[in-house]
């Protein structure tokens, strides 16, 4: 049986930055990371240890994720929040700002689910290689050369 304390502490910060890099508002990522815990409290005697606590407890906080953009979506609010173009940009600045986010997001938004969510861990929560391989299960190395290949097909995309 799982001591729910000890995997709070040990996790939670694990699943605080996944969620952030999901929803990139802190107040949310908090919240979802006690809506995570909770549902994994409820579900302990389910959790079978075929895979890392961490792989689980993420896999149940993208599963909370998916459930709050389907909410956000009924009550038609924005799930992005465009807090990046600063009040002292021009109005043509901040428009290539966007059309640049827009072609990156698209770019993204074509790979492959797994390098999807690599690319989108390691640049907007900040993750590290060695804690993107943690998540998925795999290594260090892995996460590196599942994100330079992303990296690199975004990059292909974008310059033709």
């Amino acid at each position: 049986m799982l001591d729910t304390e000890d995997i709070y502490h040990e996790y939670a910060e694990i699943v605080f930055k996944f969620l952030l890099s999901l929803c990139n508002d802190v107040n949310t990522a908090e919240e979802l990371t006690q809506e995570t815990f909770y549902r994994a409290m409820k579900s302990a005697n389910r959790y079978n240890g075929t895979c890392k606590v961490s792989t689980w407890l993420c896999q149940i906080a993208k599963y909370v994720w998916y459930q709050e953009i389907d909410k956000r979506k009924r009550k038609q609010t924005s799930v992005l929040d465009d807090n990046i173009v600063s009040n002292q940009l021009s109005p043509e600045d901040k428009f290539c700002r966007t059309e640049e986010k827009m072609e990156l997001i698209k770019a993204v938004h074509v790979l492959e689910e797994t390098a999807k969510e690599v690319v989108l861990l390691r640049i907007t929560g900040a993750f590290s290689f060695k804690e993107i391989g943690e998540v998925f299960n795999k290594n260090e190395n892995w996460a590196r050369v599942t994100f330079y290949r992303s990296k690199q097909k975004i990059m292909k995309g974008r310059v033709k």
